[in-house]
């Protein structure tokens, strides 16, 4: 079920830190509808997913009755569900290649109207997805220019068992230069980390959902 207490307990937090403009993102991927549900009930209309078909199942009909529902996704996406996807979403935080980007650009009149993050590997790991910190400026700048892709914010996964501070400070240094506004950083267990590295979007699904099913 949804932690309304936790999710007020975490707003007010950001609101001692004079920070007043951070969207929390609420990730509902594998947690049912009927939680979902609740949190609308309970003001909530900024929710993130991992998967497709997962979110046009749950979000479909709740999209047509709320039209406020700002949807994320905020796991990997394959080329060929792009198209799926983008009927869906509203927000698409994991733009983490060329092969993506360009299939985007096949739907122009439907992509001006979403929003995009570049996914960036700050910790340059073989293990996870995302635009090598080094090529970070040159790919905003194809995805802005060549492509026409409105990039409106960079997004990143630090290492487990690392300071993310370090890794949140990087990243924030590589929007400063391309004059990039909006920072998704910040999960469950290092929300606090990436409010107080300059964080606009926290990604939180655990602590407001409770453990996965």
């Amino acid at each position: 079920m949804f932690n309304i207490e936790k999710y007020l307990e975490i707003k007010d937090f950001i609101t001692k830190q004079g920070e007043k403009e951070i969207e929390i993102v609420s990730v509902s991927k594998n947690h049912s509808l009927e939680a979902v549900t609740m949190a609308i009930n309970n003001g909530i209309r900024i929710f993130g997913e991992n998967r497709v078909q997962e979110a046009i199942k749950k979000f479909s009909a709740l999209k047509e009755m709320y039209k406020d529902i700002d949807l994320h996704l905020t796991g990997p996406l394959q080329s060929n569900k792009v198209s799926a996807a983008l009927k869906i979403f509203d927000c698409f935080q994991t733009l983490d290649r060329e092969k993506l980007a360009k299939e985007f650009v096949k739907y122009p009149d439907i992509v001006k109207k979403k929003r995009f993050f570049i996914q960036i590997n700050i910790g340059q790991e073989e293990s996870k997805s995302g635009i090598m910190p080094n090529e970070a400026d040159s790919f905003i700048s194809y995805c802005q220019n060549d492509l026409n892709i409105n990039i409106c914010g960079l997004m990143c996964i630090p290492p487990i068992n690392e300071d993310a501070g370090v890794f949140f400070s990087n990243l924030k240094n590589i929007a400063k230069k391309n004059k990039i506004k909006n920072l998704s950083m910040g999960m469950s267990g290092d929300y606090k980390q990436g409010i107080e590295s300059g964080a606009t979007h926290i990604r939180l699904g655990t602590i407001l959902f409770g453990k996965r099913a």
